[in-house]
């Protein structure tokens, strides 16, 4: 990655608005994308075309700066793979509402408000991931294919949200207190703690040969832990399970 075309951007960037060539703009996005057609069609009206030309650098500037390889892309898509199997994302599962419904406590009408809204907040968020993977869907064809500053923001996003709904999810179903406090039960605690063991000598496994099966296993038991550590969440970032 080129670190002064990189810089080229930046400062395009960071002049003010009205200050901007844009044709200059249109240029760079030609140099990122090889796109001619969108090329052409930008300089027919640079000007009409700034918010257009700056939201597209933007876009790949932000993919630069985080200095992602193809690899670490690709490592996010995998984690969002699974992410989508388990949230039933895919058009032809069922609707993730109706499995999400099975969630609903039985006591949910006598929670505090608090927790209630959690479980509304997750139904929405649930709707906001489908939607993020329709998108992302959408952007590839057999023709072509997305690039990696592409996906890399709904992937980014998606892996964000499964987290927040895991999260709300943890503190919905294992809300015990009657002071308005989410107290985690034993069991829950137990839990947390073997999928801790567990993925710590799984990621020794992992680091000496890597699949897509025991990727899945990892990241499966990685939701399961309760406020993981910085150095469990370090460890896996360094074996490129979490970005």
């Amino acid at each position: 990655m080129n670190e002064e075309f990189t810089k080229q951007v930046q400062d395009w960037l960071n002049t003010a608005a009205e200050e901007r060539d844009n044709a200059q703009g249109a240029l760079l996005l030609l140099k990122l994308t090889g796109n001619q057609i969108m090329y052409r069609n930008l300089m027919a009206n640079p000007k009409r075309n700034a918010q257009f030309i700056e939201y597209q650098l933007q876009k790949r500037l932000n993919f630069r700066l985080a200095k992602l390889t193809h690899e670490q892309v690709e490592q996010m898509q995998s984690q969002v793979n699974v992410i989508v199997t388990k949230r039933h994302l895919e058009p032809k599962q069922e609707n993730p509402a109706n499995e999400f419904r099975k969630g609903k406590r039985a006591d949910h009408d006598t929670l505090p408000d608090e927790i209630q809204a959690l479980y509304v907040e997750n139904l929405g968020i649930l709707h906001k991931m489908r939607e993020l993977h329709l998108r992302l869907r959408n952007l590839s064809t057999e023709e072509n294919p997305a690039r990696d500053c592409d996906r890399y923001p709904f992937l980014k996003e998606l892996i964000e949200l499964d987290k927040r709904l895991h999260a709300n999810w943890e503190q919905y179903d294992h809300f015990t207190g009657a002071d308005g406090e989410a107290v985690m039960t034993a069991d829950a605690r137990e839990e947390s703690k073997k999928a801790v063991r567990w993925i710590n000598l799984a990621k020794g496994r992992y680091a000496k040969k890597p699949s897509e099966e025991l990727k899945s296993q990892i990241l499966d038991f990685y939701g399961k832990v309760i406020n993981p550590t910085d150095k469990l969440t370090s460890d896996l970032k360094k074996l490129g399970l979490l970005e």
